[in-house]
């Protein structure tokens, strides 16, 4: 058991904090702030740690600097970490709402909806303005989460592997049928769409950074809520509901909530495959909490890795510069497989 330190409001009500995760919390901020640190210093035009600072405090020791920093690595950085939260926190919520590790927005239908979404709209209607991205993702992940929760529901323990299984296929379904957008597409649009779909912050801006911080601050309160639903839930319905606990209803909210968060990081990126699946199994790893703990660590883990993905396909591969979707897809799956050999006995 980690240390815990307990506080006593009028001797009435007890608090219990696990001091381990709140180090754990602080730590990973810490090591997504350097990862931030170092892609503003790294590139073609490199910057010292000073420089890069000072150039973020307003005292840029060069015109170039600044326009280094503040339009292109600053930005983008940002909407890395914007989105990697956003799809931890979905996969966070969707895993402990189905009660199964396998759980996440790329694997199970909801990327793949508001993908279709998306590249429908860019490929059928390029005029749409580029604002209206997250909520056409919204819609197509919403309309496909309701689908496979309807089919998955209609027998016993179909909201576990049933509905697993349930949006793998439906993954499979629409990844046929975006493909078929792309093959017989107008080039143009089709080659802005397959960028798109690789998961990728290359074009990111100030514009992306607004919408991404936007869709957190709103989803903030619903989150803290989430907490408390969330400790029921994760018990079992029968539990829960002998706790008190509207299940039902309480589960179409959280399955909405996990929708919303996917979809905005979606609509911004692309779909970053596996960022949902394995925040959530690292932050339950380095230090055990309560639900509302987990989502902040998942949050904070998850900004952790696509930024640190996207520092490596930028730099590492220069000339060419890896979309940061196929650096997450490289480590997770392994780590998909890996559960799926031994995560059932545990």
């Amino acid at each position: 058991m980690s240390p815990t330190f307990w506080r006593k409001l009028d001797g009435r009500v007890t608090f219990a904090v696990p001091l381990r995760a709140l180090a754990v919390f602080a730590t990973l901020l810490g090591l997504t702030f350097a990862i931030i640190l170092a892609s503003l210093m790294l590139g073609s035009f490199p910057l010292s740690a000073a420089s890069a600072l000072a150039t973020l405090a307003g005292q840029a020791p060069s015109e170039m600097a600044l326009t280094v920093v503040w339009e292109f690595r600053f930005p983008r950085t940002l909407t890395a970490a914007l989105a990697g939260a956003l799809l931890a926190g979905s996969g966070a919520i969707l895993q402990t709402v189905t009660r199964n590790a396998l759980a996440d927005p790329s694997l199970v239908g909801v990327s793949q909806g508001a993908g279709l979404a998306v590249v429908s709209t860019l490929i059928l209607f390029p005029e749409t303005h580029a604002g209206l991205r997250p909520l056409l993702a919204f819609g197509g992940a919403l309309f496909v989460t309701v689908l496979i929760q309807a089919i998955a529901m209609r027998s016993a323990g179909g909201s576990t592997m049933r509905f697993i299984l349930t949006g793998i296929g439906f993954a499979a379904f629409l990844g046929a049928f975006t493909q078929a957008m792309l093959t017989y597409g107008d080039l143009d649009h089709a080659t802005v769409a397959l960028r798109w779909l690789a998961g990728s912050v290359h074009a990111a801006n100030w514009e992306s950074v607004l919408v991404l911080a936007i869709s957190l601050s709103v989803l903030i309160p619903a989150l803290i809520w989430a907490a408390r639903p969330l400790g029921a839930v994760r018990m079992g319905h029968e539990i829960a509901t002998s706790l008190g606990a509207t299940v039902h209803r309480d589960l179409a909210l959280l399955i909405t909530l996990s929708v919303a968060l996917a979809a905005s990081a979606v609509a911004i990126v692309g779909p970053l495959g596996f960022v949902g699946l394995i925040a959530p199994h690292m932050a339950r790893r380095l230090a055990r909490s309560g639900p509302g703990l987990h989502l902040a660590l998942s949050l904070a883990t998850g900004a952790m890795l696509v930024t640190g993905a996207d520092l490596i396909g930028r730099t590492h591969f220069a000339s060419v510069q890896i979309p940061a979707g196929l650096v997450t897809a490289i480590v997770g799956a392994p780590v998909f497989g890996w559960l799926l050999l031994f995560g059932r006995g545990r």
